[in-house]
């Protein structure tokens, strides 16, 4: 077996291919969404309690 018949997977390469690389893009966004939501959340948490500073001071 060479390296050009292991990347052509038998004649499926298409199909492994795209789903190692459907795979990598849901772990991806598994990572990425909840780092993003956290700083948005971080942000509005920050957000009101400045509000709230400045209103009791």
């Amino acid at each position: 077996m060479n390296l050009e018949e292991f990347f052509n997977m038998g004649g499926y390469a298409v199909y492994v291919w795209s789903s190692y690389g459907i795979a990598l893009l849901v772990l991806l966004v598994n990572i990425i969404a909840p780092l993003r939501q956290r700083k948005k959340l971080l942000h509005g948490i920050a957000a009101t309690a400045r509000r709230r500073a400045r209103r009791n001071a």
